[in-house]
C-alpha cells in the first residue's frame, strides 16, 4: 500500500477530528451543556456512534466521550520510515473521522435546525434540496429493502461529474440496477444532486436518488442509515462494533463514487468506509489501495471511466445484479415505480376519470398468438399534442402449456407495476379504471403507446417462464374499440369475482395478503378473504391463492387467520401479526368489517372510497371515476389524498365495488342497510346486486332508497329524501356510540 494513501488519509483524519473539537468548544459556549442534540424522530441518537460505541448521544455533554473516543482512535503520523502495515492505522483514521463527522452534522442541526428539510422529497423550487439525515418512518420504509434485497445496494456519490449530462447518465446507471443512490459533497461548487436538478431528473426517496446534503460530512448518514437498518431489520445489538460491520459488509453492498479532486477530507472518508467493506472508486488520478482485506476486492480504484464507473463499481464491490435489457427509449427498473408524473411534466395522459383505460388479460391457444407481436391500433403518443387525452385498452393474450384460465388476473395485475417501472410513466388503478400519465421527458426520448407491449412482453417471460410460452399485445385507443374490449372485459370481471360469491370468510383457514401497492402506500397491507375482495377490484380470494402458486414468494402470501378476535368487527390475531410485520410495524391490527372502528388500510388504487355521514346516521361511497362532489364535502380524488396513503382512517376506508353488496360489508357498523349514497353510475352498475341484497334483507326498494347527485350532494340536501323513503339507516343505531 502506498505510505502516499496513509499519510494524506491519517493527516486527514486529523484535520477533521480538530475541526469538530473547535466547532465543538463553540458550541458549548454558546448552549448550555444539557442542550439536546439529536438526528430528529429517530430512536438511535448518533445511529454511526450508538450502533458502534453503544453511547447514546442526547446532550452537547454527550458529545465529549465519543469525540475523545475518535481523538484517541487517532494514529501516529507517518514517519519517513516506517516498516509497520498502514492499513490498521488508516482504518483507524477513517473511524476516527467518521465518528467526528456524525458530531459535526448533529451541531449543524443545533445550529440551523433548518438547514435540512428531513422529508421524503427536496422542494427543488424553494431551493431545499437537502434533505438530511433519514428519519425512522423513512427507515421503516426504505431500510427493510437492503435486507430483503428489494434494494441490493446503494452507490455513495460525494461530488461532481465534469458536467450534468454525465451525471444523470451515471445515476441512471445505478437506477436500472434497482440500486439507492446516496449523494453528498460538493466539487467545483456544485453537486451530481444540483446537475440532476439542473436535467429536471426527480430527486427524493420516493426515486431512489436521496440528496443527503452538501458537505463531505453529510456522507457520514449514508453510514448511519446501513447501520441502523442492520439494528432495526438485522438484530444486530448496538454496542456490537465486530458484528455491525460484518454484517455491512456481507449485508448491506454499497460504494462510494468520489467525483472530482479528492482532498485529505474525502481521503479519510473513503478510508472509514472501509471499516465498513465499501470500496471508493474515484474518476481521478489518486494512491491505489488494490489488495484485498477488508472489502470484498479493491478498496480503492482510480481513474475509472465515467462510462465505466457503475459497472466497475459493481464488480468491485463484489454486487450481483440482475439487469433487465429492454429495448424501449426510456430507463426501466424498480427504482422508477415510485416515481410521480406531475402536472407540470405531464405529457398526455388515459384514463384516471377523464377517458375510459382498460386492461385484459386473456388465455390463448398456442397457434392463435404470435410471441412477441405488439399491435398499436389508433393513434399513438406522437399523433397527441401537449395535454391530450386518449382513450387505451390493454390487451393481452398468453399462450403456455403450463397457463390456466386462474391466472388470467394475477397476470393482468402485473401491469401495474410494470407499467411504472418505466422512467416517466406512472400507472394507478387496474382493470377498467386505470390511470396512466406520460410525462413531456419520457416523449421527448421518444415513448411510444408500442413501449408498454415491448415491457410486457419481456418481463413477462423473464419472471413466468414457467407458464408463460408466448405473449401477444395489442393497444387499442379508438373509443369504440376500447368501448369493446370494456364490455368483453367487465363481462370477465364479473365471472371471477362470481367464484368466491358462495364461499364464506368461516369456511376457510388461510386469507391472502397483497402487497403490490407498498410503492405508493408503503405501510398498505391488503388483506383478500373470500367475503373481502382486495380493495383494488381486481384480486378475489381465489385470484390469490392462484397467485401463490405461480409465485411462491411474490406479493400474494398465505395468512394463517388464527384465533377469531372480534367475528363482527372481524379481526383475527393471525392478520394482526401479519400485518404488523407486513407493515414495518406501522399498522399494528385493522378490521374486515368495519369502517368506524379500526378499519383496513387503503391505498390509491382503491376503486371506491366509503365515508361516514354522521347527520344522515349512514355512510356513502364514491366510486373512482365519479368526478363531482360528494356529501363527505370532498371529491373522490381529495378522500384518497387524505386517506390513501397506507393508513388506517376511521370513518373512511377503501374498497372495491363487487365488496359492497359481498354479505360483510361494513358489518360491524350495521353493513350496507347503512348506505344512504352513492353517485349514480356505480348504482346503476350494480344495481341487480343492490336489488338481490334489498330482497334478501327485507327492503326490496333498497335501490331506490340510496340517494345519489340528482337528489343532492350534501347531506343536508339528501336527508329530507332519506326520511321520505324511509330509509333503514334512519332507525338504526346511531353510527357513532
Amino acid at each position: 500500500m502506498s505510505k502516499l494513501v496513509a499519510f494524506a488519509a491519517i493527516q486527514g483524519g486529523y484535520k477533521v477530528v480538530s475541526q469538530v473539537e473547535g466547532e465543538y468548544k463553540k458550541a458549548l459556549d454558546t448552549f448550555d451543556a444539557s442542550t439536546k442534540v439529536s438526528f430528529g424522530n429517530t430512536a438511535y441518537y448518533l445511529p454511526v456512534i450508538y450502533s458502534l460505541l453503544g453511547i447514546k448521544v442526547e446532550t452537547l455533554e454527550d458529545m465529549k466521550k465519543p469525540l475523545d473516543f475518535a481523538r484517541g482512535l487517532l494514529p501516529p503520523h507517518v514517519k519517513g520510515k516506517n516498516h509497520l502495515p498502514y492499513l490498521g492505522p488508516l482504518l483507524d483514521a477513517g473511524m476516527a473521522a467518521i465518528f467526528a463527522y456524525e458530531i459535526k452534522e448533529a451541531l449543524r442541526i443545533l445550529n440551523e435546525p433548518d438547514f435540512y428539510s428531513f422529508t421524503e422529497d427536496p422542494d427543488v423550487e424553494a431551493g431545499s434540496i437537502w434533505l438530511g439525515p433519514a428519519d425512522d418512518t423513512i427507515l421503516r420504509k426504505r431500510g427493510v429493502e437492503f435486507v430483503d434485497g428489494s434494494a441490493p445496494g446503494f452507490a455513495a456519490i460525494v461530488g461532481a461529474a465534469p458536467n450534468a449530462e454525465i451525471a444523470k447518465d451515471i445515476v441512471e446507471d445505478y437506477q436500472k440496477k434497482s440500486l439507492y443512490i446516496f449523494c453528498a459533497a460538493n466539487h467545483n461548487n456544485t453537486s451530481v444532486i444540483q446537475q440532476l436538478v439542473e436535467q429536471d431528473v426527480q430527486v427524493g426517496w420516493n426515486t431512489r436518488i436521496v440528496p443527503f446534503g452538501p458537505d463531505i460530512s453529510s456522507a457520514v448518514f449514508a453510514l448511519g442509515f446501513a447501520n441502523r437498518a442492520a439494528m432495526a431489520f438485522g438484530g444486530v445489538q448496538p454496542g456490537d462494533h465486530r458484528k455491525m460491520l460484518m454484517y455491512n459488509k456481507e449485508r448491506i453492498f454499497a460504494f462510494v463514487n468520489a467525483l472530482g479532486d479528492v482532498g485529505t477530507e474525502w481521503g479519510v472518508a473513503a478510508a472509514g468506509c472501509v471499516n465498513w467493506g465499501f470500496p471508493t472508486l474515484a474518476d481521478t488520478d489518486i494512491p491505489e489501495i488494490l489488495p484485498t482485506g477488508i472489502c470484498t476486492y479493491e478498496h480503492v480504484v482510480a481513474n475509472v471511466p465515467h462510462e465505466e464507473i457503475c459497472q466497475r463499481s459493481v464488480e468491485v464491490r463484489g454486487l450481483k445484479v440482475t439487469v433487465s435489457d429492454i429495448n424501449i427509449p426510456c430507463s426501466f427498473g424498480p427504482a422508477y415505480e415510485g416515481e410521480r408524473v406531475r402536472g407540470a411534466d405531464l405529457h398526455s395522459q388515459m384514463g384516471g376519470g377523464k377517458t375510459q383505460c382498460t386492461e385484459l388479460v386473456k388465455r390463448a391457444e398456442m397457434n392463435e398468438i404470435e410471441d412477441g407481436k405488439v399491435i398499436v391500433v389508433g393513434k399513438d403518443i406522437p399523433d397527441l399534442s401537449e395535454g391530450d387525452t386518449l382513450d387505451l385498452g390493454i390487451f393481452i393474450q398468453i399462450a403456455g402449456r403450463e397457463f390456466q384460465e386462474d391466472f388470467e388476473p394475477i397476470m393482468e395485475r402485473q401491469i401495474h407495476h410494470l407499467v411504472n417501472y418505466i422512467q416517466g410513466i406512472m400507472h394507478i388503478g387496474q382493470r377498467d379504471i386505470s390511470w396512466v400519465r406520460v410525462s413531456k421527458s419520457a416523449v421527448d426520448k421518444g415513448f411510444t403507446l408500442k413501449d408498454i407491449g415491448v415491457v410486457l412482453h419481456a418481463k413477462f417471460h423473464q419472471e413466468f417462464q414457467k407458464i408463460v410460452d408466448k405473449v401477444q399485445v395489442t393497444l387499442y385507443t379508438g373509443k369504440e374499440d376500447v368501448a369493446k374490449l370494456t364490455a368483453t372485459a367487465r363481462a370477465e370481471y364479473k365471472t371471477r369475482d362470481e367464484r368466491v360469491d358462495k364461499m364464506t370468510d368461516e369456511d376457510v383457514e388461510i386469507f391472502y395478503s397483497c402487497s403490490l401497492c407498498q410503492s405508493f402506500a408503503p405501510n398498505h397491507v391488503c388483506t383478500v378473504s373470500p367475503e373481502r375482495t382486495g380493495l383494488c377490484g381486481a384480486y378475489n380470494w381465489m385470484d390469490c391463492r392462484a397467485a401463490f402458486e405461480i409465485n411462491p414468494t411474490g406479493p400474494n402470501q398465505p395468512i394463517e387467520k388464527g384465533e377469531c378476535l372480534d367475528p363482527v368487527l372481524g379481526q383475527w390475531k393471525g392478520v394482526n401479526e401479519f400485518v404488523e410485520k407486513a407493515s414495518r410495524g406501522a399498522v399494528t391490527h385493522y378490521n374486515f368489517y368495519s369502517m368506524v372502528i379500526d378499519p383496513m388500510t387503503t391505498c390509491g388504487c382503491c376503486e371506491c372510497i366509503a365515508a361516514m355521514l354522521p347527520s344522515c346516521n349512514g355512510v356513502m361511497t364514491v366510486n373512482r371515476e365519479f368526478a363531482g362532489d360528494t356529501p363527505s364535502g370532498m371529491k373522490f380524488t381529495t378522500l384518497a389524498g387524505v386517506m390513501g396513503g397506507g393508513a388506517s382512517s376511521p370513518g373512511f376506508v377503501g374498497h372495491s365495488k363487487y365488496n359492497i353488496t359481498q354479505r360483510k360489508f361494513i358489518k360491524g357498523d350495521g353493513g350496507l342497510l347503512r348506505m344512504v349514497w352513492m353517485p349514480k353510475m356505480l348504482k346503476e352498475e350494480i344495481k341487480d346486486r343492490l336489488d338481490k341484497y334489498g330482497e334478501e334483507n327485507g327492503y326490496p326498494d333498497f335501490y331506490n332508497m340510496i340517494a345519489d347527485e340528482t337528489v343532492g350532494t350534501t347531506e343536508e340536501e339528501i336527508l329530507p329524501f332519506l326520511e321520505e323513503k324511509g330509509h333503514p339507516a334512519m332507525s338504526m343505531d346511531p353510527l357513532i356510540g
